[in-house]
């Protein structure tokens, strides 16, 4: 598989299992259960008042309930969708410009997908008996992967468009097929030395992410974009493994003496000691216990003070 885009990991890994959910706090936990984890493929947009392919309306479509298709390459794709009442059909065309292949980043000042001139990008989404003659609009791609055929197998993006003209009604949609979550944020209390009392969100389209570490030493997370380059890492206690659940009594990481461990610095900032505690939501491991994505929410206080870093993380190798 052709990874196109900043996502980065060591090592590609197959055979997709879910850590099912407990709670620890450096105490040992029963074994989990495990069950299978399958990426999304699924289509939502708001459509503004006025807008003639939405109608005003909000819509949400999600697999295996609607089907959901992808076809096209990385120069020229198209999503569509058809509504488990087989009463609306969609269909997302989106274009790189001509001579090149679509990658993580913004697209702007899109045109109309089939009759896209110079260098614009194409954007086309219409269905239900509805299609713009002319389109203005911009999409982001956050993740897009192709097989040795250069056929799509994942996609994430998101797009406004306004058919007809620049200022008419919006219609904002979000598209995943076969796409695991990947982003991070984080909210910074007033006084709280890491985050600076900001609070950002990070996506594919303008940040690289990287993976690393294993369930029985730590997981780390890097982000990097925005003018910001941080590390989120998570440890279990001494004689653990990471499993979706929720830590207490996290010391830093790796100074954390037998607790979980948890360290999120970044921007020339770190903390000397913490406190905090940390949920794994997701953990999805291979056959040999290495892993292939996890999502977790933390809580960290810098120098033991009152002012909390919080933040969510969503990872995928």
């Amino acid at each position: 598989m052709r990874r196109l885009g900043p996502a980065k990991f060591g090592t590609v890994l197959v055979g997709l299992t879910l850590v099912a959910g407990f709670a620890v706090s450096g105490t040992a936990a029963a074994a989990p259960k495990t069950a299978e984890r399958t990426p999304v493929s699924s289509y939502d947009f708001v459509s503004e008042k006025g807008d003639y392919i939405g109608g005003g309306a909000t819509r949400s479509y999600k697999a295996p309930k609607d089907k959901v298709t992808l076809t096209g390459n990385a120069e020229n794709l198209t999503l569509r969708v058809d509504s488990a009442d087989g009463q609306e059909w969609w269909d997302v065309n989106l274009a790189a410009p001509r001579g090149q292949r679509l990658h993580p980043g913004v697209y702007r000042d899109a045109e109309r997908a089939s009759f896209r001139t110079g260098r614009a990008p194409g954007l086309d989404v219409g269905g239900t008996g509805r299609g713009c003659n002319q389109v203005w609009g911009e999409f982001a791609i956050d993740q897009i992967e192709t097989d040795a055929s250069g056929a799509v197998t994942v996609l994430e993006a998101t797009f406004t468009q306004n058919c007809e003209g620049p200022t008419s009604p919006a219609l904002k949609g979000t598209v995943r097929y076969q796409a695991f979550p990947l982003s991070y944020q984080f909210t910074s209390d007033p006084g709280d030395y890491i985050g600076g009392g900001k609070s950002k969100s990070y996506r594919g389209a303008n940040t690289v992410f990287t993976v690393g570490g294993s369930v029985d030493g730590a997981l780390s997370f890097g982000v990097s974009g925005q003018r910001d380059d941080w590390r989120v890492e998570f440890a279990p206690a001494q004689g653990q493994k990471l499993a979706v659940g929720t830590y207490t009594g996290a010391k830093r990481y790796p100074f954390n003496d037998g607790s979980p461990g948890l360290s999120v610095s970044g921007n020339g900032r770190g903390c000397n000691q913490l406190g905090g505690s940390f949920t794994i939501t997701e953990l999805v491991t291979d056959a040999q216990g290495k892993v292939k994505a996890f999502a977790a929410t933390y809580e960290q206080f810098c120098e033991n003070g009152t002012a909390a870093l919080r933040g969510t993380v969503h990872a995928f190798a």
